[in-house]
Formats: C-alpha cells, sequence, structure tokens
C-alpha cells in the first residue's frame, strides 16, 4: 500500500466535535489561495509556489492532496498522510492564520494518527518540520510525536536554498 490515505476513510471524512477532515471540494480554492498567501505558509511549506495563484489553488483542491481541515464548515488548514513504506507513514499540514493558536492542527493531527494507528495498522508515522518552525514542531510533541534528530540540507526552497529539516516519529501507544 502506498501513496495518499483518503479511501481507507470510512465515508472520507473523519471528525472531532465541531473539526472535520474532509476531502477537497472545488469551492475550496478561494480559501486555499487565501491562506496560502500567509508569507508564512509560504516559508514553512517549501512546496507552495510563489506566487501562489488562484490556479495553483484549483489544481490544489483537484489533486491528491489529503484532506481540508474544517472548523465549523471553513476551511481552517490541509492535512495529509502518505503510507512511504511497509507501515509507515509521513504526514503534513498546514493551518490558514486566522485559525492558528486554537490546537486546530494539534486535534487534526491527532485524528489522523489515531486512524492511521488503529485502523490502518501502521507501526510509524513520520513527520517532517523546517528546523526553525518552532510552531509546528509544538504541534507534533503535543501529539506524542518524539524528536528524532536534524536532517542537514534536507528541504529545497523555490528560491532554490536548501534549508535543514526536523524529523519527528510517532509510534503505537505513543500518540496523546
Amino acid at each position: 500500500m502506498s501513496g495518499l490515505v483518503r479511501s481507507a476513510f470510512d465515508g472520507d471524512e473523519l471528525r472531532d466535535g465541531s473539526l472535520v477532515l474532509s476531502p477537497w471540494r472545488e469551492d475550496d480554492a478561494a480559501a486555499v489561495y487565501a491562506a496560502c498567501q500567509d508569507p508564512e505558509i509560504q516559508l514553512w511549506v517549501p512546496a507552495i509556489p510563489r506566487p501562489y495563484t488562484l490556479d495553483h489553488a484549483r489544481a490544489y483542491v483537484a489533486g491528491d492532496n489529503g484532506f481540508a481541515i474544517r472548523e465549523h464548515g471553513q476551511v481552517a488548514g490541509a492535512i495529509r498522510l502518505r503510507v512511504i513504506a511497509a507501515e509507515t507513514g509521513r504526514i503534513g499540514y498546514w493551518c490558514a492564520r486566522h485559525e492558528r493558536r486554537r490546537g486546530i492542527a494539534t486535534r487534526a493531527l491527532r485524528v489522523v494518527c489515531r486512524h492511521a494507528l488503529d485502523e490502518l495498522g501502521l507501526l510509524r508515522i513520520e513527520l517532517i518540520t523546517d528546523v526553525d518552525n518552532v510552531a509546528s514542531q509544538g504541534v507534533a510533541q503535543k501529539a506524542g510525536f518524539q524528536r528524532e534528530g536534524v536532517l542537514r540540507s534536507h528541504l529545497r526552497h523555490p528560491d532554490g536554498h536548501r534549508r535543514d529539516s526536523v524529523l519527528f516519529s510517532l509510534l503505537p501507544g505513543e500518540l496523546r
């Protein structure tokens, strides 16, 4: 099993109260476009093209890009889990500026990880973040991820420079 783990979700949706993880819809493009104008998202997510256009957002929501994180029906961010090796997944996420520091990314991370460990039988989930992205590292640690080490010159940004990243992992029994 490899690639995006969307088909494994019952009803293509996961929930935690008012937080819903669901597939992207065509009408989400405007919210993705607005969120990706944020300099912090552009700084921490190297795959975000610069400048980021509405056409990029349309392609993103039409592509194989995981799930929208919705709070009270509104797009609050994105989360994606990919199976990268036998029983190992890699997860990534971003949160819109207006939704940060409210615990949404941590809740979404916990929901996906719980499903991945309990329902999909993954034995390891990896998370990689820029070495200076302290907020994302905090989200990972609140969910139970353990810091493993620094990957030197690991992330290539669109302007061509390379940055170090930090590798975190979560094993069964560690989810908080």
